[in-house]
């Protein structure tokens, strides 16, 4: 890596790098004069290093000791030119090799702080690249597992409503053949056959319950609204709290992958509210009036824990990942004094197809 500043240099411009070799050869002379004018009792050791500097950062360390042993030139020619005498000719010599010698050092000491900051560079490149790489591989794996997770829901939510439903149906329709058998014997029985096809029945009711929650996965074409009606619909019935849903200007969501990601969301919110909140009043409401749209779900419950004993739920991280996957940002904050208010806003232009 010792040539790695020059390999950069000379992968850049060929006329910059022209030019300042240029500017850097003409700088010479041009100290000298200013050395010739100021005597040989002033010395401009130290202004020669700006050529110095300049020449190893055109072209490297070569070019840069050229440029040392022409300062070296110039100026025990300009000290010589400005009356200068010596008692040997050892002592110009020896002067003008400790100033080449120092200016090696400049060299050495440039080319080495360039070299390690490409180092340290490239360093932090392949860093960012490879954690960039990280992140985008456990993005795709997140998605990969949410989408496995959306066709697991539909396939036992179409078993349940194709296979298990129609099971029972047909259970049901037995009990009742048998329930008219028992009652044309007049035996007692009659009522228990009675009981146990109502017991089915409501099986069957709770079984299309489930199902229609697992199929919600499965949103058509502008069905979103549709979907968070029959959510507060059935939470209603199934909880038997007052859960309504309202809109808010005009929503057509074409993306259906976007329109399950914020079904999921409230469906997710609607149940800690009342599960873990104990909420008797939810309200769901869709604001489509602005970019971006907003999805708001607010309860009467029992409201968030204290921040030192929340933990990081489960639900909380899923309904945080479905936001961010559809470019959304997510919140959850108090309601007031009782209660809890959940948020997903979505750009509107990433509703496009």
């Amino acid at each position: 890596m010792r040539g790695a500043w020059r390999e950069v240099v000379m992968a850049a411009d060929p006329s910059q790098r022209r030019r300042l070799a240029i500017v850097t050869l003409l700088l010479v002379p041009v100290i000298g004069i200013f050395d010739y004018q100021s005597g040989f009792e002033v010395s401009l050791f130290l202004i020669y290093c700006l050529p110095v500097v300049l020449g190893t950062a055109a072209l490297g360390w070569r070019f840069g000791l050229l440029i040392a042993a022409l300062s070296v030139a110039s100026g025990l020619v300009s000290d010589s030119l400005a009356g200068a005498h010596y008692t040997s000719s050892l002592v110009p010599a020896g002067k003008g090799l400790m100033a080449l010698f120092t200016y090696l050092v400049f060299i050495w000491l440039f080319d080495a702080v360039q070299t390690l900051q490409l180092e340290m560079q490239e360093r932090v490149r392949q860093r960012t690249a490879a954690l960039t790489a990280e992140i985008a591989l456990r993005q795709r794996l997140e998605k990969s597992l949410l989408e496995i997770s959306e066709r697991e829901r539909a396939t036992i939510g179409r078993e349940l409503h194709d296979n298990l439903g129609q099971h029972l149906t047909g259970t049901a329709f037995a009990g009742q053949v048998l329930g008219e058998k028992l009652r044309a014997l007049d035996l007692p029985e009659q009522a228990d056959a009675v009981k146990l096809v109502s017991l089915i029945e409501e099986g069957i009711e709770k079984t299309r319950r489930l199902a229609r929650g697992l199929l919600f996965a499965e949103i058509q074409h502008d069905g979103l609204v549709a979907a968070l009606t029959e959510l507060a619909d059935e939470t209603s019935v199934q909880y038997h709290i007052a859960c309504g849903f309202q809109l808010l200007g005009d929503c057509p969501v074409s993306d259906p992958r976007i329109a399950s990601h914020l079904l999921r969301i409230a469906q997710e919110a609607v149940n800690n509210a009342f599960r873990h909140g104990a909420a008797a009043r939810i309200e769901v409401l869709l604001d489509c009036r602005d970019d971006p749209i907003e999805l708001t779900v607010r309860d009467n419950g029992g409201g968030l824990p204290p921040s030192g004993t929340r933990g990081e739920g489960l639900g909380l991280q899923i309904m945080a990942h479905r936001a961010q996957m559809i470019g959304g940002e997510f919140s959850i904050e108090p309601a007031g004094e009782h209660g809890t208010v959940v948020r997903c806003r979505v750009p509107r232009a990433s509703h496009l197809p």
